[in-house]
């Protein structure tokens, strides 16, 4: 039995092919970068949630008790809020 092309690229090149043309194409359209814009209505949502500085306040108070060794978990609101995914 004689298996001939066993170091055939044939198969690799079209692959080499197919990544060439995409690399000519984002070469071509030039250097793209990925945005986000936010919206009006999503920007005045996030500001009815409270300042920034009221955020900061509440991380540097628990901070502050954590590192203190005065911060408490209460294990009735966490068993409370894992249980509906335990269903």
């Amino acid at each position: 039995m004689k298996i001939d092309g066993t170091n055939r690229v044939g198969s690799v090149n079209q692959y080499k092919k197919a990544y060439d043309s995409q690399q000519l194409v984002s070469k071509k359209s030039g250097n793209k970068k990925d945005h986000v814009e936010i919206s009006t209505e999503a920007k005045e949502l996030l500001g009815t949630h409270g300042t920034n500085d009221t955020r900061q306040d509440k991380i540097e108070t628990l901070k502050k008790s954590v590192a203190d060794g005065t911060y408490r978990v209460d294990g009735r609101k966490i068993a409370e809020k894992l249980f509906p995914f335990l269903k």
